[in-house]
């Protein structure tokens, strides 16, 4: 099966009876065949519906615009929002960093093997201490050095800018120690993901490990969410934890969240990778 014949069908729109039937019947006009369907309703009465299809479609380019048509009259009968996505197209994604490298490099590390179905177009970062790690990997590293004060700010986000508009469909905050304005975010033109501790917002701020530990916390976890002007208020994506002991000193609380971080970072931008995701209001759908 060439990858180039298939597509995967993301709708959303206020649930009602036909919606399943009435999408399969376009695919099926088409002569396209349902390789796998996922879907999900929030309620039974009123609730908002959500449908993931992958389709197999020989000569899919060619067919495209006649398939989208049709696909449009079906959405405006159901009121549906709704996307189609080549498979054959990989997500070109942006990734930025600081200092830290556990999240950069599991990223770069399943991309090089094939787990991760996206291309890693560069990497962005504020200091230029992982440059050669990341060129190991053929990836363009760029250094854009922060700064004090708003201007400082403006021209580093302006430079960024420069760079991403228009040449990604991606940026991944691989634990990316700035905070992003809503200037930058709204005129980025592409999601962006973050990861962080699953602490906030207990323990904001510098050393957020020591603080748990003298907390005696017994758990520990991540968050990778979409970044919105909201700071750390994003739709999430993925979580998870790990339970800890009063054992465990404040640096093995910080390694035990590193592999917890870059776990949950991976599967997020896997998800998104494969539109799994839909945003639904503050929260997510995974398809």
């Amino acid at each position: 099966m060439s990858q180039t014949d298939t597509a995967r069908l993301l709708i959303a729109c206020d649930d009602q009876p036909g919606i399943v039937a009435a999408v399969a019947n376009v695919l099926a006009q088409h002569g396209a065949n349902i390789i796998s369907l996922d879907q999900h309703s929030t309620d039974a009465e009123g609730g908002r519906f959500f449908q993931r299809t992958v389709i197999h479609l020989p000569g899919l380019a060619a067919s495209r615009p006649a398939l989208e048509a049709s696909i449009e009259e079906v959405a405006e009968r159901f009121g549906m929002e709704w996307s189609l996505h080549d498979t054959s197209r990989r997500k070109r994604v942006a990734i930025f960093v600081s200092k830290y490298d556990h999240c950069l490099m599991e990223l770069l590390w399943r991309q090089q093997r094939g787990q991760l179905d996206v291309d890693i177009t560069m990497v962005v970062s504020n200091h230029p201490d992982l440059a050669e790690a990341v060129r190991t990997f053929g990836v363009p590293f760029v250094h854009i050095p922060g700064g004090t004060g708003p201007e400082a700010k403006a021209a580093m986000e302006a430079r960024q800018l420069e760079l991403l508009q228009g040449n990604v469909d991606l940026v991944v905050l691989a634990r990316y120690m700035q905070i992003l304005t809503d200037d930058f975010i709204e005129r980025i033109g592409a999601p962006v993901i973050n990861i962080h501790h699953s602490f906030l917002p207990a323990f904001i701020g510098a050393n957020p490990y020591a603080r748990a530990k003298e907390r005696g916390v017994k758990l520990i976890g991540a968050t990778a969410h979409y970044a919105t002007a909201d700071l750390d208020e994003g739709p999430i994506i993925e979580q998870d934890v790990t339970r800890v002991t009063h054992s465990e000193s404040a640096a093995e609380l910080q390694s035990r969240g590193a592999d917890v971080e870059r776990l949950v970072l991976a599967r997020a931008v896997q998800w998104h990778a494969e539109d799994r995701v839909i945003v639904h209001g503050r929260s997510t759908v995974i398809l």
